[in-house]
């Protein structure tokens, strides 16, 4: 699963970046998306080539949204959830969130997080959310608009102190954000998949992710 702290961190860029990398490396991915949404999936399904399926656990039950990832996801090397909202954010507390999903699944979930304008704060906010629940599995972070090298030295370190994986980076980058509307992504103007990808592939370690 493909998460983050809050709406607006990067999650659909990372997520649409990891399945086009790894669809270009060849490898079949089934993508999923968390909750009602039903423009995002349509992306998914741009990129991955299979339909993207929604998991929702507000309007069915943890039982039919395991039947859903386990039919669709049978013929695929791999799955991808986008997550929705913040990890913890649901309709009652956590009822309904991401989080929620990634447990009923028993899947490991990345966290995405924006760096932009914070160094060694951000220790504070991975370290909450790493130890806040202890029933699913955060395997690493990827971090999302960073400034420069030395920034992303000080995020690295945060990660070896808080005993977490770092998977690496997207740049700050006005090309590689997705703006938003009502209801979604904004779909007048979309980015370049080629310079995601390219992004992705130098700064993501992503066959190390595959692994963990």
């Amino acid at each position: 699963m493909i998460a983050a702290p809050t709406s607006g961190s990067g999650k659909t860029t990372v997520a649409r970046g990891l399945m086009g990398l790894l669809v270009k490396k060849g490898y079949s991915v089934q993508p999923f998306k968390c909750g009602p949404d039903y423009i995002d999936t349509k992306f998914h399904e741009a990129v991955c080539g299979r339909p993207s399926i929604n998991l929702d656990t507000f309007m069915a039950s943890p039982g039919h949204v395991r039947e859903l990832f386990a039919h669709y996801g049978a013929d695929a090397d791999m799955c991808i959830v986008e997550g929705m909202m913040g990890l913890f954010d649901g309709y009652d507390r956590e009822r309904g969130s991401s989080y929620e999903i990634a447990r009923e699944l028993g899947i490991p979930v990345v966290l995405v997080v924006d760096a932009k304008s914070a160094a060694y704060s951000m220790a504070a906010l991975l370290s909450g959310f790493i130890s806040f629940r202890n029933d699913i599995r955060i395997a690493g972070v990827i971090f999302n608009r960073v400034g420069s090298d030395k920034h992303f030295r000080i995020l690295r370190e945060i990660c070896e102190e808080l005993d977490v994986e770092c998977l690496g980076y997207l740049p700050k980058d006005a090309y590689l954000e997705q703006g938003s509307r009502y209801l979604g992504l904004d779909f007048s103007e979309l980015p370049d998949d080629g310079k995601l990808i390219s992004q992705m592939e130098e700064h993501v370690a992503w066959e190390h992710l595959l692994r963990l």
